[in-house]
């Protein structure tokens, strides 16, 4: 780790406050993060999600971390299985398309690939083994076929929610069922219905309940120990808060140190989603604007605040990132001639001025303080990294009376701390891009 680097703070949902980030295994990582269910385009609260946690992700691989990095597919569920019977389509076959255009809108947002993307279907051994443990060491029945976890049995159940096991409901994708003991158990394995897909297993043909993939994949990829568990604040109940339960059930010692949440995306302040159908898939944003316009609408906000969606928002993040990329361009055509070598003939070595040193160091600075306060990009896109992009673009326009260096250092500054808040790719690509993919009308394909 650098040896000047701000100690680096993050939330933890759990504690509810923020605390100095500390890993398990000194200099390496260990985190999941809860992806997409596959059964339609994702939007842009999806979106949201995974570009809060490559956020993150990019920002531990900037103070050397080794990362392990844990995202999954949800391949097996009741909603994939719903949309193949409206479709006539094999369930894993829908849901491997729509995990395959999902990774085609990550590819845009210049997100980031995870260590690993396990899938459901993927993992049933792992998951009717955790089952297993689970029942054997009494926190889970079987009633016909199905498997349900005895919420009841669980001390600490409600420990990251804060809701009291007697006012809580079944989760929103569980039927209530009288066989339950509790209102309030949960499937961990569902019996077979016809028409549906199942596998084998001990208590008879089935398929995996929501929350019980998350437990066995992590484990599986990460151990029952890891550093950071994330998702979006709509999962901490009752998804996660399952997931504590199980995991602790099938090992005491299981233990996440911090849990991470980015906050909603709204539309006219009412959460967007796919079952109030007041969303916009990532697919529509990105046939108007270009990605990285909407790449910087979704981390203009805090990821843990709520982000309210508006065209005139994304407006603002289209003119941001063409700003951005013209100063860049503009910068390297400046100082081409000593990128290619026209200056060597010169023996006094280049200075940089006390202006350029200064707002070198007010940019490494802001970058390192904010960032390491809980990822503060809002502040980072807004303060001194516009301050710099100024400073480029006033001393282009006194080209003939400036050095040349201070372009070439402070070009390099500027690319150094966009890069880790969005990836940015060989300044040139940025102008042939297909027509479908436009920031605005000037950097549309010519």
């Amino acid at each position: 780790m650098a040896e000047e680097q701000a100690e680096f703070r993050i939330y933890n949902s759990m504690s509810q406050q923020k605390e100095i980030f500390k890993t398990k295994v000194p200099g390496k990582v260990s985190m999941y993060v809860c992806g997409v269910t596959a059964y339609d385009f994702s939007h842009l609260g999806h979106a949201r999600a995974a570009v809060s946690f490559d956020i993150l992700f990019r920002y531990l691989k900037h103070l050397d971390y080794e990362i392990t990095y844990v995202r999954n597919f949800t391949d097996v569920d009741d909603k994939i299985i719903k949309r193949a019977n409206e479709t006539g389509e094999d369930p894993l076959m829908l849901s491997n398309r729509f995990c395959d255009e999902y990774n085609a809108d990550m590819a845009d947002l210049q997100c980031k690939t995870p260590s690993k993307e396990p899938r459901v279907s993927e993992h049933l051994n792992e998951i009717k083994d955790m089952i297993t443990q689970i029942i054997s060491n009494g926190y889970a029945y079987e009633v016909d076929g199905d498997v349900f976890y005895a919420v009841d049995k669980c001390p600490n159940y409600g420990m990251l929610s804060g809701q009291r096991l007697e006012h809580n409901r079944a989760g929103e994708r569980v039927a209530v069922d009288s066989r339950k003991r509790h209102p309030a158990d949960f499937a961990l394995w569902k019996a077979a219905k016809p028409g549906e897909p199942s596998w084998d297993s001990p208590w008879g043909p089935g398929r995996p309940g929501w929350h019980i993939e998350c437990s066995a994949m992590s484990a599986c990829y990460l151990t029952h120990k890891f550093d950071i568990h994330g998702g979006g604040i709509d999962l901490i109940f009752p998804h996660h808060e399952n997931e504590i339960a199980q995991s602790w059930a099938a090992d005491h010692e299981s233990h996440v140190s911090y849990w991470m949440h980015n906050g909603h995306v709204t539309n006219n302040n009412e959460k967007m989603s796919k079952s109030l159908g007041n969303f916009f898939t990532i697919r529509q944003i990105t046939e108007r604007y270009h990605p990285l316009a909407l790449r910087h609408f979704l981390i203009s906000a805090h990821y843990r605040s709520p982000l309210n969606y508006s065209i005139s928002q994304l407006e603002n993040s289209s003119d941001a990132i063409y700003y951005i990329f013209q100063t860049l361009q503009d910068c390297k055509d400046a100082v081409s001639p000593l990128l290619q070598g026209e200056t060597e003939k010169n023996e006094k070595v280049p200075q940089i001025n006390e202006a350029a040193k200064e707002c070198i160091k007010k940019l490494n600075v802001e970058f390192q303080t904010k960032m390491s306060d809980d990822l503060q990009t809002p502040v980072i896109l807004t303060g001194a990294l516009q301050e710099a992009l100024k400073f480029v673009n006033t001393s282009l326009k006194m080209l003939k009376v400036c050095k040349w260096d201070q372009f070439l250092v402070l070009h390099a500054w500027v690319l150094q701390a966009f890069s880790c808040v969005g990836n940015v790719p060989v300044i040139h690509e940025i102008y042939c891009l297909s027509s479908r993919r436009k920031c605005r009308k000037e950097l549309s394909c010519n």
